[in-house]
């Protein structure tokens, strides 16, 4: 089976992933929702480590956690740094949701929550690749680093 093999087969993983990574309300500008932004670093961390990444950490910071993951095992290849954020923007105002904006639903193909589409769908897609990769080769064919922060919309 080849990656792009894997990831066809494991669509329906990887939308349940995203679903499940949108329900939480890692909403880093406001302190009430600071256990949701630590879940939301930990859910990160988990999936990097199921992928097969090395090294991950969710390491605390004087704001919210900053998590760390890599791959360093292609001598002679560039090492390529993945960035992204788990942290979304408040969700206000609600009346201009169709639907509640951490109770992600598909609706005509298309999965509608916040976060969805930044950066939390956009954060799984190398992750998924490097775990497609690690499944079906055993390698990848390049060093990744992951630098996963939870600021960014803050």
């Amino acid at each position: 089976m080849t990656p792009l093999e894997h990831l066809e087969a494991g669509r329906a993983r990887l939308v349940d992933d995203l679903i499940a990574f949108a329900r939480i309300p890692s909403v880093s500008t406001d302190p009430a929702y600071r256990d949701q932004v630590r879940r939301a670093a930990g859910w990160v961390a988990d999936r990097l480590r199921a992928a097969g990444l090395e090294r991950v950490r969710a390491q605390p910071t004087a704001g919210h956690p900053v998590v760390t993951a890599e791959w360093l095992h292609a001598p002679g290849a560039p090492t390529l740094l993945v960035y992204g954020h788990y942290d979304v923007q408040p969700p206000d105002p609600l009346a201009a949701w169709a639907s509640p904006p951490f109770a992600p639903e598909i609706r005509d193909g298309r999965i509608f929550g916040r976060g969805v589409s930044d950066d939390k769908g956009p954060l799984l897609i190398p992750i998924a690749v490097a775990e497609a990769c690690l499944r079906t080769t055993g390698r990848l064919p390049v060093n990744l680093r992951f630098l996963i922060e939870g600021e960014e919309e803050s």
